[in-house]
């Protein structure tokens, strides 16, 4: 699949604020003024959410339309489980911010331990897109138990509540912009504060001025930003703008005329002795062709894939030699595009010009592409597949 999550551009941060906020004004429009009470609209969302979600796995790519409707819907389903818990159960917002809290850090450690990744730029396998919408749900959950707690039990208010998280937003941007934090907690640490934010924005516009608001009521607030959302999506889905383009994707790299090719993966940016030799010995073996992937040194400490590849084009310059000479004919090659090697290795096996798999293994620490157990993880894509140990 390709990616099946937008990029993050400031279109991005718009329509999740935007949709935060209908996630607050639409449960209470649902529960107040149609009157179907939190169990009832909490299973009317809930079914929207689930066939929403259906279309969204079934695409193949991603799809504005689709995308955004289930962010919407989530973020409806995520503010009623917070408060099916606060009113019809009596948790408190105290207990339901801490036990989201510990409920999100797990599916975020459950998702890590399996993909050796939390980048949302690589949501190109069903497995990633449940750990990643799972995310999301809890996200809105906790987002609304502590927006709430802040605002009504801590008695900041609504437009003071709104600039608290919009500052911290702020600050986490500034933190990753000028101090170098990780850019993967500093998406997920703004995602979670959008929701709050959006909910704040939402109750100050729409709560009646006793309580704080401005008294715009829930319907006209729901409508004008579900409107505004609308043409948003709408201008995303014929521009394009936000789509991940060829970041992840297979492009067919691996045609190099031969009937069958290899494709080498190698662990240090430069043809080890070890890697040359393994390339030699299956070159003796029968006609076949070769294709090389080298990490890019520049993604080393970040998350998001890096524009800069000159280090890793030189690197590929100097190791092709020593292959098309063990090789016994020219070999081809690209630099990495994604910080994860999984998720190279597989865009370039989705081209189907790969028969087999020649990967260099690191030793038993973890390297900065590499990872000790993505030979494993390899072999169960089922292609013939030998490794190599890397020489450190």
């Amino acid at each position: 699949m390709l990616n099946k999550v937008p990029e993050v551009t400031l279109y991005f941060w718009i329509i999740k604020v935007l949709c935060t906020t209908v996630g607050e004004t639409a449960a209470d429009f649902l529960n107040d003024n149609l009157g179907l009470g939190l169990t009832r609209t909490t299973l009317l969302t809930t079914v929207f959410l689930v066939a929403a979600l259906g279309f969204q796995f079934r695409a193949r790519r991603y799809v504005p339309g689709v995308y955004w409707l289930a962010v919407v819907l989530i973020s409806v389903v995520g503010t009623l489980i917070t408060d099916n818990l606060t009113d019809n159960f009596g948790v408190s917002l105290v207990t339901t911010t801490v036990v989201f809290s510990f409920v999100l850090a797990a599916v975020f450690a459950v998702w890590y331990a399996s993909e050796r990744t939390l980048s949302i730029h690589t949501i190109v396998t069903t497995r990633r897109e449940a750990f990643y919408w799972l995310a999301v749900l809890f996200t809105f959950a906790l987002g609304t138990a502590a927006g709430d707690l802040t605002a009504e039990r801590l008695a900041v208010g609504y437009w003071k509540s709104a600039l608290l998280f919009g500052a911290l937003i702020a600050i986490v941007y500034v933190l990753h912009l000028k101090l170098g934090l990780n850019a993967i907690l500093a998406f997920w640490v703004a995602y979670i504060l959008t929701r709050p934010l959006g909910a704040s924005i939402g109750d100050f516009l729409s709560q009646p001025r006793a309580d704080g608001g401005l008294g715009l009521g829930t319907t006209v607030t729901s409508l004008v930003f579900l409107l505004t959302i609308l043409a948003v999506v709408l201008y995303l889905t014929f521009t394009r703008v936000d789509v991940i383009e060829g970041e992840v994707a297979g492009m067919g790299s691996g045609s190099t005329g031969a009937g069958a090719v290899v494709l080498v993966v190698a662990d240090k940016t430069t043809a080890t002795p070890a890697l040359v030799a393994a390339v030699r010995k299956r070159a003796g073996e029968g006609t076949v062709g070769f294709f090389l992937l080298v990490p890019n040194p520049a993604h080393a400490a970040f998350d998001r894939a890096s524009d800069d590849q000159r280090d890793g084009e030189r690197a590929l310059a100097q190791a092709l030699p020593d292959l098309e000479r063990a090789a016994g004919r020219p070999v081809a090659g690209r630099v990495a595009r994604s910080p994860n090697a999984y998720d190279d290795i597989v865009a370039e096996l989705d081209t189907g010009a790969y028969s087999e798999i020649i990967l260099e293994t690191p030793p038993s620490h973890v390297s900065h592409w590499l990872h000790v157990d993505l030979p494993h993880r390899i072999a169960e894509l089922g292609y013939p597949l030998q490794t190599v140990p890397a020489a450190h």
